[in-house]
């Protein structure tokens, strides 16, 4: 079974509330009346009940009054969230005037939603920017336990079934923190090996921090930072299998691993891959999908209390759907 529909049987195996607060657009409309078709999650959509059932009429959806339609203009939630809000922001200096206005903001309702634990996951990004979709989820949910910061993970599905998991690797940061501490570096491999676990379903990360460097083979201060990111990353998981620094091809390739860094668990048989800044995560997995053909999926967002995902706004209504079932199976591992 391909990757993807493992991701899918998973999420309906155990159905989540996942919501999508852009109802009014028309790929996300068509992605939340297919998931709900599937049995893949439970949809919460905001906005007007009539307009949002009026426009699905319109494109001839079967399924959309089966989901939970909440407007924030009449729910009886409104005044709690609006107290929420402004008891999470009044030391940032927010008034309960610009709480109210801020809970009309179908993002940031939704988000509330989650914090109050009436929800699971929220998607946004088919007509908001990356700033719109995580200002609410960093304000409102906050970051997971033991993390400061946000990164995002991509899977990575080859047909070289010899490297990774049978072909599949999971690749960050490929999308958020542009130039990582170590610190930060840290947190990324161990938040990536979650989604690793979660999303792609490996029983056993490898993680590989990456570099220019093997096991001291060059010196230089972004090596040092990887080298101590992977110290760190073991202070923060003691169970984590994970080694660094690796170069990439010491990394995926058994006889390349076992002449550079012999005895590493993870050296040939990595099946998760930390890029030392944004700037290699994305331009990586870029080539990879270009030129060896590589299927990408994601960026699958990571590090927040409850998942909180961002979509391209040139995504399809295939993209919306697989993101419903990939948030759903976070959200299932953050409870």
């Amino acid at each position: 079974m391909a990757l993807i529909d493992q991701i899918i049987a998973r999420a309906q195996s155990n159905k989540q509330r996942i919501v999508l607060p852009e109802s009014m657009e028309e790929r996300t409309i068509k992605a939340a009346d297919k998931a709900i078709a599937d049995n893949l999650a439970e949809i919460f959509l905001i906005g007007n009940k009539e307009e949002i059932l009026a426009y699905a009429k319109e494109l001839g959806l079967q399924h959309i009054d089966k989901a939970t339609i909440i407007d924030p203009a009449t729910s009886e939630k409104t005044a709690e969230y609006t107290q929420l809000l402004y008891e999470l922001r009044k030391s940032k200096g927010m008034t309960e005037e610009q709480a109210a206005k801020l809970v009309q903001n179908p993002l940031y309702f939704g988000c509330l939603i989650i914090k109050s634990g009436d929800a699971d996951g929220q998607i946004s990004g088919a007509l908001s920017t990356t700033g719109d979709t995580l200002r609410p989820a960093l304000q409102i949910i906050k970051c997971a336990p033991g993390i400061s910061c946000v990164s995002g993970a991509m899977l990575l599905i080859t047909d070289k079934k010899e490297y990774g998991e049978d072909g599949v690797l999971v690749m960050g940061d490929v999308a958020v923190t542009p130039m990582p501490d170590a610190n930060q570096l840290a947190q990324i491999a161990v938040c990536t090996a979650q989604t690793a676990k979660s999303v792609a379903g490996f029983a056993e990360p490898k993680v590989a921090m990456l570099s220019f460097s093997t096991k001291g083979s060059a010196k230089h201060e972004v090596v040092d930072k990887v080298v101590e990111a992977t110290k760190i990353a073991k202070e923060l998981n003691p169970e984590l299998m994970i080694d660094g620094e690796l170069q990439a091809d010491a990394a995926l390739v058994a006889s390349v691993g076992e002449k550079k860094c012999p005895g590493s668990p993870i050296a040939g048989h990595a099946n998760v891959l930390i890029a030392p800044c944004l700037e290699v995560g994305n331009i990586g997995y870029k080539l990879v999908q270009r030129l060896a053909g590589a299927d990408a999926i994601g960026p699958i967002l990571q590090g927040i209390a409850r998942p909180v995902n961002d979509l391209s706004r040139g995504c399809s209504v295939d993209d919306i759907y697989k993101m419903v079932a990939i948030t759903a199976c976070q959200a299932m591992d953050a409870k």
